[in-house]
């Protein structure tokens, strides 16, 4: 009885993902929730023109950029390239669904943008991201028209805009409380969506990779892909990942590090896959260290471990967010 229980719920599952493909959305998904349009989606989808997604600014303006002259000094074997270290290529594509970008405009009303990738999860509506995207984030922050638009590239968003819902934001209290720096080891979040606009949930449209946790620091091999701010289409990159234990006392910490060429502002919170029996799996995200790293050629992550589980539990329950001290 289990077993054909589970064929059921499988077929249901293909049949809608059959209706999607063909551009109709069921009435009801394998799970018994039923589709209805969400105006709010409406309004986001409406707001996020071609014009105005093709002109959205960097989240992430460290990403890439040489440190300051108020920050410590940069060299080849700190946070870049080491000498004659191989940086494999990176190039522009259209993309996975299961990869995409978040929009959002600042109190200035600047279009901004970060990437993002739709992992598995209960409510088929979660968003992995790097925790300095997120931060902050709330009702009543300056982050407006916040949406996820998965597959994002060349204007177009083949399967609609998905709204971050009210108070659906996880970060780590951590990182809250330690900061960007200090807390890279705790840079990354979730976002929780709400439907697209054709009262579809977000995996259901485009599936999702596996959150992976606990795996080690060296993997290979690993795709990596970021959608750069301005950008019409992301950047993809295949490379591997080793361990970086931080020299810097202001990001304290162990994180994988990868080389890939080109990945600057906007490719913060882009997802590290690997392949696995069942798709991809994902064992990191660009952010960590430097907050992602200070160099176009090099990219960090925070580890993830047990505080990403933990994390990742208080998203799919619907925990109360952790937010700034007062």
């Amino acid at each position: 009885m289990v077993r054909r229980t589970r064929f059921i719920r499988h077929a249901a599952v293909v049949a809608a993902a059959l209706l999607l493909s063909a551009g109709v959305a069921p009435a009801a998904f394998a799970d018994g929730v039923t589709a209805r349009p969400d105006p709010v989606a409406v309004q986001l989808d409406a707001y996020w023109t071609a014009a105005r997604m093709a002109a959205a600014l960097p989240g992430d303006a460290g990403k890439g950029a040489p440190a300051g002259p108020s920050t410590r000094a940069v060299t080849p074997t700190v946070d870049g390239p080491r000498p004659g270290e191989y940086i494999p290529p990176s190039h522009s594509f259209d993309g996975i669904p299961q990869a995409g970008t978040f929009f959002w405009t600042d109190a200035t009303n600047t279009g901004r943008t970060c990437s993002g990738s739709v992992v598995r999860s209960p409510g088929h509506n979660l968003v992995l991201s790097a925790g300095h995207c997120l931060n902050g984030y709330s009702g009543t922050s300056p982050k407006r028209h916040l949406a996820f638009v998965p597959q994002y590239h060349d204007g177009l968003k083949p399967f609609g805009t998905f709204p971050i819902r009210s108070n659906g934001v996880y970060v780590s209290q951590e990182y809250y409380d330690l900061g960007a720096h200090a807390g890279a080891e705790y840079d990354f979040g979730f976002a929780v969506t709400e439907p697209n606009q054709d009262g579809t949930r977000l995996q259901d449209a485009v599936g999702g990779v596996r959150l992976l946790t606990g795996t080690g620091y060296f993997h290979a091999p690993v795709r990596m892909i970021g959608y750069p701010g301005g950008a019409q289409k992301p950047l993809e990159c295949w490379s591997w990942t080793t361990k970086w234990a931080s020299d810097d006392p202001a990001d304290p910490g162990t994180f994988p590090r990868i080389a890939c060429d080109a990945f600057v502002g906007g490719t913060s919170g882009g997802p590290m896959l690997v392949p696995t029996f069942d798709g991809w799996g994902v064992i990191g995200v660009i952010g960590g260290y430097h907050t992602g790293g200070n160099t176009p050629q090099i990219s960090y992550s925070a580890y993830f471990g047990e505080a990403t589980r933990d994390l990742y539990r208080d998203a799919v329950t619907d925990a109360p967010p952790a937010g700034p001290a007062a």
